[in-house]
C-alpha cells in the first residue's frame, strides 16, 4: 500500500512537471501540448512499474546518500569530542561523575525521542556509571524552540530532567507557553525566573552552539546518540565514539555501554 501511494504521488509529479513542460513550450501548440500531456499520462498508467522503478531507484539514491553522511559523522566525530562531552552547560542525568557518557541530540516534537526517553530512564537507574547529556535540537518549529528554552532554564535551576520528563510524557499536547508553564510548576520551578532565563542571552548562546554542533556533524534528524568513555579526547581513535542515528533499542544501547567500558 505504501508503494502504491507512493507511485500515485509520482505520477501527480510527473504529470504536474509535463504540464509545467507544456505550459513553457512556445514552439507547441495548445492542442500539441494535451497531446504530450496524455501521451505521458497514458503510458504511466498503463506501465506503472516504470514509476515504482524510478521510486525505487530514487529511494536507494537517498539511503546510499544517508548511509555515506553516516559514515562520516561517526569518522569526524572524535573532532568534536570537546563539544559533545565536556560542554560545562549541558544539562546532565544520571552520575554526573560516570565513566561511560550517553550525549542525545532530541527535538521535543520528536515522536522517537518521546519513545525514548523511558529508555533512557532506564538504562540510568541500571548504570550506576551511566552519565547522559542532553543535547537540545529544536527542529521541529516554534514549539520545540519554546520547549528548550524553558528546559535550559530549567537546568539554571538543577531540575532539569525533571522537567524534561515532564515534557515528555506530556506527548507534545502541552507545548505551549501554558503548557510548559503548568509542567515548571508542578516540578517547583521558579516560574518567572524561568520566563527571565529562557529568553536570556545564555539560552541562545547555547542553542546556537548546539545547531552549529549538529551542523558540523551532519546529523539528518532526531534522536542522534553519540557513545564513549567521559574522559575521551581529541587524540582517541573514532572507534572511541560509538555514533547512533535515529531510534534504537535499550538493548543497543546498553551493549555499546559495556564496550565503552
Amino acid at each position: 500500500m505504501k508503494m502504491i501511494k507512493l507511485a500515485s504521488l509520482a505520477l501527480a509529479l510527473v504529470a504536474f512537471s509535463v504540464n509545467t513542460f507544456a505550459a513553457d513550450t512556445d514552439t507547441l501548440s495548445a492542442g500539441q501540448k494535451k497531446q504530450v500531456e496524455n501521451v505521458v499520462k497514458d503510458y504511466l498508467v498503463r506501465n506503472p512499474e516504470v514509476v515504482i522503478m524510478s521510486l525505487q531507484g530514487y529511494q536507494k539514491k537517498q539511503m546510499d546518500e544517508a548511509r555515506k553522511t553516516i559514515a562520516k559523522t561517526q569518522k569526524d566525530s572524535p573532532k568534536f569530542v570537546d563539544a559533545l562531552f565536556h560542554q560545562t552547560n549541558d544539562p546532565v542525568a544520571g552520575n554526573p561523575n560516570g565513566a561511560v557518557t550517553v550525549v542525545e541530540f532530541f527535538d521535543y516534537q520528536c515522536p522517537h525521542c518521546v519513545e525514548m526517553t523511558p529508555v533512557l530512564e532506564d538504562l540510568i537507574k541500571g548504570n550506576s556509571e551511566l552519565r547522559v547529556i542532553f543535547k537540545e535540537f529544536p527542529i521541529r518549529g516554534p514549539g520545540s524552540e519554546l520547549a528548550s528554552k524553558a528546559a535550559l532554564a530549567a537546568n539554571m535551576q538543577g531540575k532539569y530532567f525533571e522537567f524534561h520528563k515532564g515534557i515528555m510524557n506530556a506527548k507534545q499536547q502541552n507545548i505551549t507557553q501554558d503548557g510548559i508553564m503548568d509542567i515548571a510548576k508542578s516540578v517547583g520551578l521558579d516560574v518567572d525566573k524561568m520566563k527571565t532565563d529562557m529568553n536570556g542571552p545564555k539560552v541562545a548562546e547555547q542553542l546556537k552552539n548546539n545547531f552549529k554542533l549538529g551542523q558540523n556533524l551532519q546529523l539528518l534528524g532526531t534522536p542522534a546518540f553519540f557513545v564513549a568513555k567521559t574522559g575521551i579526547t581529541k587524540a582517541a581513535p573514532s572507534s572511541s565514539v560509538a555514533f547512533i542515528p535515529g531510534q534504537v533499542g535499550k538493548d543497543q544501547l546498553q551493549d555499546l555501554i559495556n564496550k565503552a567500558k
